[in-house]
């Protein structure tokens, strides 16, 4: 079945493998509002953590757009060092090709709970937390409290579901509204839900803001929101 851009995917089963790197950009750019801007807002954040000799990670970089955008906009910072981070093979792939040519750009294939890190002053997860298994979320939420400097930010931008059905369902149709109105068909919006049956699960807004308690932050803030995306930075 089709879900947009030629990406075919199953009931429950999506990826981010097979030929989806190919027009994944286009796809989230017509399926996340603010997807763009959201980016802009990171890299004008950057501005307050990112230091000549920073380390920053991004967790779940899928093709690089956002991990390049932000050594392009530090580039005055000749010894800060990005890494990208994925898991998934075709995405790293992708993410090497976008990025070659930046010698401070490192992509590296894994999972983020378990891959060697140096301490940060930045790191980012752009839509990436809801794809991770709710069994090992405040895993990876503790491990990047972990590895910030004291005074380095995370900052996470998320899929959120509503405090209550009510509003839930308000916002869902309307988020069907704006894919239809990017394009989408009908169809399209079906198949999409059902292939991220079991995959895509996100938290609400206090369930996100408790897995970053959790971790041990105390400063957090929305610094985006549109119906269910919302962007949140939290400061060690």
């Amino acid at each position: 079945m089709s879900v947009g851009q030629k990406i075919a995917a199953e009931n429950a089963g999506w990826t981010f493998g097979n030929n989806v790197p190919d027009t994944f950009v286009d796809h989230i750019r017509q399926s996340v509002p603010l997807y763009e801007s959201g980016h802009d807002l990171i890299c004008q954040l950057s501005d307050f953590f990112v230091k000549n000799d920073s380390v920053v990670y991004e967790i779940g970089t899928s093709t690089g757009e956002l991990i390049r955008k932000l050594a392009e906009h530090n580039g005055r910072k000749t010894g800060a060092r990005w890494v990208g981070i994925d898991v998934e093979p075709a995405m790293i792939k992708a993410a090497e090709k976008h990025c070659s040519g930046l010698a401070n750009v490192s992509i590296v294939q894994g999972d983020a709970r378990h891959v060697e890190m140096e301490k940060a002053d930045m790191m980012i997860s752009y839509y990436t937390m809801q794809f991770v298994p709710p069994r090992y979320r405040q895993e990876l939420f503790d491990r990047i409290y972990e590895m910030l400097n004291w005074g380095g930010a995370f900052i996470m931008f998320e899929k959120v579901r509503a405090p209550d059905a009510r509003f839930q369902d308000m916002i869902m149709q309307l988020y069907n509204d704006f894919k239809s109105r990017n394009g989408f068909s009908a169809e399209e919006i079906v198949e999409k839900s059902r292939s991220l049956k079991g995959v895509l699960e996100p938290f609400s807004t206090q369930g996100n803001i408790d897995l970053l308690a959790r971790a041990g932050f105390k400063d957090v803030v929305t610094v985006q929101k549109y119906l269910c995306f919302e962007g949140f930075m939290a400061i060690k």
